[in-house]
């Protein structure tokens, strides 16, 4: 099978400005959603193993939930978290469970969850571009459909939770050890983990069309510990696409997803994270790859609203010319703070990774790249370059590089770009030359700027992306 692929130049990008204040007007307001099962309190041993009696779970995994909340407790509290005062987990519900049956219709689901869906387009979507789809809200897996292609190919594409007790011996080979808890909120995670979507492609398969997670938070005080593992076959072949996405509410909501990715020789992953939160959302992923040898690992990131978002994808290049490459494009609008950077470990020779960071910060936000490259002895040949830009609208607005690089092979090729600056008055110029406002001007060149995520997107998740990016921007006039 080929993968194909779609792609769409900026040339392409029709400008519809809507009146909308901001992303999260997409979704509209929070809609009331009913749990079943509800977890509140301290994480403690007891709410860890309460919620593994809850799920029905093997005992290993139970064990496993035991030993990140023994880290847990143990490892200090990040003081680089960039909010006033820390996130109070006790006031958060660690556990939400929807009171929904699991559907393989988008017609089985309740209407108000069917028109959060239907905003997004991912009905729509599904029919025409992909091969599955698995959607949680809060806690909770609420659809999940997969074309029957997949299973007589011998692909396993299901939830998290569905895998553990189908898949045991398969899942446990590599859960938690692509991403161990090595920190506070990796163990968090591990500890009270619900949700997420499990992939295992066989060797020499390639899957034609891509994958996807939908994940949604419905309301403030959310707690969603969403985990996901990727396991890919050599020589085999996959695309899965993560689009995040909250209703507007009061108050402030906590996702700390995992993604694990383990890429077997030969075999190529691409993994797409769309981020749409509303402002109550604190969002923190954690995403890492191993690559062995030959290998070809694609993250693409593309972040809107939120209040806090912090993520950085990691590929450890483990076997002789594997590849990464990691572009992310974040837009803080008002007073967010966006953290999108990037971790390569070039532990093998002949290893190579490109980094594309393109952040835009305009009404008080805050946009960073925080990156690291990491080039060890024995490395030979290894080659690593890393991109920065950022636009920053106003005077109120920051940018931040924050790059960090360590080389210890002497032959390996280790180059860092960064930009910061303001729109060009002469590009402003002539495109008002050519008949825009100075709104649609401003809108224009900011849209080029998320060109490196769009052209890669397949057309109709460009359109949605493309949507979301002009409801963040229709304030642009009011720029002083």
């Amino acid at each position: 099978m080929k993968l194909v692929k779609y792609t769409m130049g900026i040339s392409d990008v029709k400008l519809d400005f809507t009146k909308a204040e901001d992303v999260s007007s997409m979704l509209g307001l929070a809609k009331p959603i009913k749990w079943d099962v509800t977890i509140t309190g301290r994480v403690s041993r007891d709410a860890v193993e309460e919620l593994s009696r809850i799920r029905g779970e093997p005992d290993w995994m139970r064990r496993l939930r035991l030993r990140a909340l023994e880290m847990f407790e143990r490892q200090p509290w990040p003081n680089w978290l960039p909010l006033e005062g820390n996130i109070n987990l006790e006031s958060l519900i660690l556990y939400a469970k929807p009171s929904v049956e699991r559907a393989r219709s988008w017609d089985e689901l309740p209407r108000e969850l069917r028109e959060y869906y239907e905003a997004l387009q991912i009905p729509e979507v599904e029919s025409r571009l992909l091969a599955g789809v698995i959607s949680q809200v809060d806690s909770g897996v609420v659809y999940e459909n997969v074309r029957r292609s997949l299973e007589e190919a011998g692909v396993v594409a299901m939830s998290m939770d569905e895998a553990v007790k189908r898949y045991p011996d398969l899942v446990a080979r590599y859960f938690g050890k692509v991403f161990p808890p090595e920190y506070k909120f990796a163990s968090l995670n591990i500890a009270l983990w619900s949700g997420g979507v499990f992939v295992y492609v066989p060797p020499n398969t390639r899957v034609k069309m891509p994958i996807e997670l939908v994940v949604l938070i419905s309301s403030a005080n959310v707690g969603q510990f969403e985990h996901s593992l990727i396991v890919v076959g050599e020589n085999s072949q996959v695309e899965l696409i993560v689009a995040c996405a909250a209703p507007v509410f009061s108050g402030l909501s906590l996702h700390d997803g995992v993604t694990e990715v383990y890429v077997h020789k030969g075999a190529r992953v691409k993994l797409v994270d769309l981020k749409n939160w509303s402002k109550g959302v604190v969002y923190f992923g954690n995403n890492r790859a191993i690559a062995e040898a030959n290998t070809n690992v694609e993250w693409l990131s593309g972040s809107l609203g939120g209040k806090v978002t912090m993520v950085y994808p990691m590929t450890v290049l483990k076997g002789e010319y594997a590849k990464t490459t990691v572009t992310s494009v974040a837009l803080a609008n008002g007073p967010t703070w966006k953290e999108e950077g990037a971790k390569v470990f070039h532990d093998a020779p002949h290893t190579s990774s490109k980094v594309v960071s393109k952040g835009v910060s305009l009404n008080g936000g805050t946009t960073v790249y925080r990156g690291l490259v990491y080039v060890r002895k024995g490395a030979k040949y290894a080659k690593s370059s890393v991109s920065c830009d950022s636009l920053v609208l106003d005077e109120k607005s920051r940018a931040y590089t924050i790059p960090h690089e360590q080389v210890f092979e002497d032959s390996a090729t280790v180059t860092h770009e960064a930009y910061t600056g303001k729109i060009s008055e002469d590009k402003l110029f002539y495109l008002r030359s050519r008949g825009l406002s100075e709104e649609e001007a401003r809108s224009l060149i900011v849209l080029g700027y998320f060109h490196d995520v769009m052209v890669n997107l397949p057309m109709e998740y460009m359109s949605i992306f493309n949507k979301a990016i002009e409801l963040e921007l229709s304030k642009l006039h009011k720029i002083g």
